[in-house]
C-alpha cells in the first residue's frame, strides 16, 4: 500500500539521519570533558548544546522506533492468544489508546512550539540558546509518532504482521 510506504519511508530516512546527531553530541561532550580536565578550560556552551541535540535524537526517534517495534510494550495479555486474536487485540490498542495519546500529544506540542517561537524562548545561563527548535521538533516527532501509527494499525488491518528487522 503506497501510503504505508510512504509513512515508513518517512520515518526510515528521519531515524537514521537523527541517527547520526548521536555521534555529534557524544563528541561535544568528549570535547567539553577533555577541555574542562586536561586543559582546566571548560566551555560555557557545550553543555547547553549537548542537552539540545538529545532532546532532539530522544523525541524524533519515536515514529522510527515504532516502525520497527522498539518500544516497551506489555504483551502479557497477548504473549499466548493466537496471531489472530493478537492482532485483533493490537488493533482495538491503536483507536483506544493510540491514537488519542498520539493525536492531544501532537496538538499540543503543535501549541507549545508555536508559543516558544512566537515569544522567541531562550534558554538562561551565561549562552541563551534558542528553544523553539527543540520544540518545533517534538510538534514534528509528534506528527511522525501519530503517522506511524497510522502505518502500523494498517498494516495489522491488511493482514498478518512481517516480523521487524532487528534495528540494534
Amino acid at each position: 500500500m503506497p501510503l504505508i510506504r510512504l509513512i515508513d519511508g518517512i520515518n526510515e530516512i528521519v531515524g537514521r539521519a537523527v541517527s547520526w546527531v548521536a555521534i555529534i553530541f557524544a563528541g561535544l561532550i568528549i570535547y567539553d570533558v577533555v577541555l574542562r580536565y586536561v586543559f582546566n578550560a571548560p566551555t560555557l556552551w557545550a553543555f547547553d548544546l549537548t542537552k539540545h541535540l538529545y532532546g532532539f535524537y530522544f523525541i524524533l526517534l519515536g515514529g522510527y522506533a515504532l516502525r520497527h517495534q522498539a518500544h516497551v510494550r506489555v504483551d502479557l495479555v497477548t504473549e499466548n492468544l493466537p496471531s489472530t486474536a493478537r492482532r485483533i487485540v493490537e488493533m482495538l490498542g491503536y483507536p483506544l489508546f493510540f491514537f488519542p495519546f498520539a493525536w492531544v500529544f501532537t496538538y499540543h506540542s503543535y501549541l507549545f512550539a508555536q508559543r516558544s517561537w512566537m515569544q522567541g524562548e531562550t534558554t538562561y545561563g551565561s549562552i541563551q540558546l534558542p528553544v523553539y527548535p527543540v520544540k518545533i521538533a517534538m510538534a514534528v516527532a509528534a506528527a511522525l509518532l501519530l503517522l506511524q501509527g497510522i502505518s502500523e494499525f494498517l498494516k495489522l488491518a491488511i493482514g498478518p504482521r512481517e516480523e521487524s528487522k532487528d534495528v540494534g
